[in-house]
Parts: C-alpha cells; structure tokens; sequence
C-alpha cells in the first residue's frame, strides 16, 4: 500500500489564513507563513495554500504572501486561486511553489490543463474539482462539479470531469465537498470514492473533517490517496503527529 499523506489546507483571505463552514462564515485562524513554519515542524507531507476569493473577485493570487512563504517551507506545496494561465502558473513556479491547483479555469479553458501539464509537467499539476450533491429530483448531475468558490453550477459530472482532467494530464485531483466543508461531521465518503475509483491519478479527500476516524474512512472507504483538513489543525483540535500515529495504528501506512 503507497503511503497515505496528511496534508493541512490553507484557506487564504488578505494576506491572512482563514476557515469557515460550506465555502462562507470565515473566521480568522492564522498568519500563512507561520502556519507554513508550524505545519514543516509538526511532519505535514504537504501543504495546499488556496486564495480563495482570487476567482470570484477576478483576479490573480496575491504574489506577496506566496513568497513570504517560499522562504520559510521545507516541505512540497501547493498554491491555488485565480490561476488562470500558463503565465501565472510561471510566475508561481518561478517563486518556488512546487505545485500550482487550478478549479474554475479548468472548467472554463479544459485545454489550459493539457498545456499546463506539458509544459511543467504533470507531477506539478493539481486540478481541484469542488462538488455538492443535487437532490434526485434534480435535472442536474447527483454529483456535480461547481466553480468560483462553490458560487456557481456547471451541470458537469463529477466523475465524468474528473476523468477527463486525467486524460488531459492532470497529476493529481483535490476533491473538496462543499455540502460537508468545514462541518466537521466527515467527508463525503460517496463522491470520494467514486472519482478515486473513476481515475489511476492520486485523489485527495477534502471537506468534512472533524475527527480522527474520519481521516481513516477517507483512506478505507473513499480510497483517497491523501486526507486534507484545516480546521482540525489550524484550531489545535489535532495534530500532525497524532493523525499520523492513529493511522499508522489503524494499518495505514504513513510518512513518519
């Protein structure tokens, strides 16, 4: 079995990280660049950064902070939030991010995918989908993939989408539920499963976190190749260390 990675997720909101339930109500948790150095001490695999507002307030991630927290991490991350071309996804290369995560211009521009993942190469490609679940009597997809920070319907499939983002060459998939965001009553072990099972690429369980077994079932049921959470870390309620030894204990074989 790989090796199962436990990553925080960094909400960014001017300058500063932020949390909240379902994509709204955001309260202030830390400064980025001491979370980063707190997170590289505490033996998180990974970090994913997302500028949250750059799509729907049009414009691009804010450079400052991203450099801010180049200089500080030892561990690879991730960076998301109006990227929306080849040129930004350069300039935050060019800075030291290891990764760029694109959503909206994804959906918008399917091509930009392709371009990306052969000119940086796919390993350095994320594509985050966000999905809700349509109630049956809905025209629309039971799982559907929505953009602008979860604002918007596309009336795509979610598992249709996600393997054709893999056919194009993403590296990798960031799945986040905006029904479960931020509840902390568990991820969508539904939607989870059925997109990891859809596409060979590593998906990465997002949204619902809230205890210890939740991160478990993310592996067992929703077969996630890693577990991504925010407010469980950001507010102390567990750590690093502790999510990594309970899974370790469980028979998840895990980055020590």
């Amino acid at each position: 079995m790989k090796e199962i990675k436990v990553i925080p997720c960094l909400d960014v909101k001017e300058g500063r990280v932020v949390k909240g339930v379902k994509f709204v109500n955001l309260k202030d948790a830390r400064d980025p660049v001491e979370a980063a150095q707190a997170y590289c001490r505490e033996g998180a695999d990974e970090l994913v950064f997302l500028d949250i507002f750059a799509t729907v307030e049009n414009r691009k991630t804010r450079l400052e902070w991203v450099k801010k927290v180049c200089d500080v991490v030892t561990i690879p991350f991730a960076v998301g939030g109006g990227i929306s071309s080849i040129e930004d996804m350069k300039a935050l290369i060019d800075l030291g991010v290891d990764k760029v995560s694109i959503n909206t211009a994804a959906v918008k521009t399917p091509e930009l995918v392709k371009e990306a993942a052969s000119k940086f190469g796919k390993e350095r490609l994320v594509v985050a989908i966000d999905g809700r679940k349509n109630p049956p009597t809905s025209e629309l997809p039971r799982l559907e993939v929505v953009v602008k920070s979860g604002t918007e319907s596309t009336g795509l499939d979610i598992v249709g989408w996600a393997k054709r983002v893999e056919g194009l060459g993403a590296g990798e998939i960031l799945l986040t539920s905006k029904d479960a965001d931020g509840t902390k009553e568990g991820y969508d072990l539904e939607m989870t499963r059925a997109v990891a099972e859809a596409v060979s690429i590593p998906v990465t369980a997002s949204g619902g976190a809230g205890k210890l077994e939740h991160l478990y079932d993310a592996v067992v049921s929703g077969k996630a190749s890693a577990v991504l959470a925010a407010s469980i870390f950001h507010f102390g309620e567990i750590s690093i260390p502790e999510a990594k030894r309970y899974l370790k204990e469980k028979g998840i074989a895990v980055r020590t």
